[in-house]
């Protein structure tokens, strides 16, 4: 790991002092520990990474470390969360402006544990935690409590969102969660809201029409307009700004026009994903697994959906067509939905699809392929 990092392409950790606290000639137990504090030196203005195959993983306190990566298995919960605390350590300053002995400063305010094998860690985070309380028989109300002190974060294809106690037991057991699995489809990377789509957009007098018929979207022309001259005449700016110093009144101006519009293309968003949010609805209501779910919304359920979304069939096929909606990405949700729900479907032994070809949602894959890209034969 050492070689790999001072490797000349990996140029991001050129600044890092790397200490190895590993092999006998790190030292045994505390003495592997002043190496790394002698590379730390003034903690607030380097940089350091310490590589540790064991070794100061327990009953020691180093106040300056934030983060630990997890990158190998331990023999239980409480060896990994031993090595997880060493992070936890607090670290505070007396004096902190040399006129105050009394007061006290905290340099550390949050520490992070990252694990590279989900399930592993929410396993180890289950059974630690389900052995704390006794006196509680409810093994979701055990791991609730643990994780208010100890919260999860997880990474949905867009950002971060913190994994409740249900999905941890879940996630546990399953390698995902429902929630995230449902979350996808709140990703801002499922609608396009860049200038040249919303240009196409504000050019097809049939798709405004349609969206400015539905509640929310009334002042949908107005605010296209909006960001796209905003954004243009910011970038425009930004691009004098290279040439020349903004006075104080042009960086004030250019600071509000960009708040402005990147505040309009986020409400657009944000209402457009609420379109994207009702696929799971069909997914769950309807049985068509051999069929690709697009068809299963204009072909067999148009009603429902002009019910559900306010938009008919033949205007959301206009909004597909124009690149607001991502097929690609919707196509890769429903993937891994339908893996997920798999389990629930043929846990009596009974498939009614047994041998056919599988729809996603603009997309129908073989059987035989889907098998091979998604089902875990072992």
């Amino acid at each position: 790991m050492s070689n790999l990092i001072a490797q000349k392409q990996n140029k991001f950790y050129h600044d890092y002092t790397v200490v190895v606290a590993a092999g006998t000639s790190a030292g045994i137990g505390v003495e592997a520990l002043p190496p790394v504090q002698d590379a730390m030196e003034n903690p607030l203005q380097t940089k350091s990474i310490t590589l540790s195959c064991g070794k100061l993983t327990t009953g020691v306190s180093v106040k300056p470390w934030t983060g630990i990566f997890m990158l190998r298995n331990s023999s239980s919960p409480e060896t990994y969360f031993q090595a997880a605390f060493r992070v936890q350590t607090p670290w505070t300053i007396k004096n902190p402006d040399s006129k105050s002995p009394n007061k006290e400063e905290i340099i550390k305010q949050e520490c992070y544990v990252f694990d590279f094998a989900p399930d592993r860690a929410l396993r180890q985070i289950a059974d630690y935690s389900c052995r704390l309380n006794v006196g509680e028989s409810n093994p979701e109300k055990k791991v609730e409590e643990f994780i208010h002190f100890l919260p999860v974060l997880a990474y949905d294809g867009s950002s971060m969102k913190q994994v409740d106690a249900a999905g941890i037991l879940d996630m546990a057991m399953s390698g995902t969660t429902a929630t995230l699995l449902a979350r996808r489809w709140e990703s801002a990377l499922l609608v396009n809201v860049d200038n040249n789509t919303l240009q196409r957009l504000m050019n097809n007098a049939d798709a405004m029409k349609a969206l400015m018929s539905i509640e929310g979207f009334r002042n949908l022309n107005q605010d296209i307009e909006t960001i796209i001259n905003k954004s243009e005449s910011v970038k425009k700016t930004k691009s004098e700004a290279n040439e020349r110093e903004l006075s104080k009144k042009e960086k004030k101006e250019l600071t509000e026009e960009e708040k402005e519009y990147k505040n309009l293309r986020r409400q657009i968003q944000e209402k457009l994903i609420k379109f994207a949010t009702r696929v799971p609805v069909f997914m769950y209501l309807t049985d068509y697994r051999e069929r690709s779910l697009k068809d299963v919304i204009t072909q067999l359920e148009p009603g429902l959906f002009k019910k559900v979304t306010g938009l008919n069939v033949k205007d959301f096929e206009l909004l597909v067509s124009l690149g607001v909606f991502n097929s690609g990405l919707m196509n890769d949700a429903v993937y891994k939905f339908k893996r997920y729900e798999d389990a629930s479907l043929v846990y009596i032994g009974i498939n009614k699809h047994e041998g056919e070809d599988v729809g996603l949602y603009d997309t129908v894959i073989s059987s035989k392929e889907y098998k091979e890209s998604f089902v875990n034969e072992d």
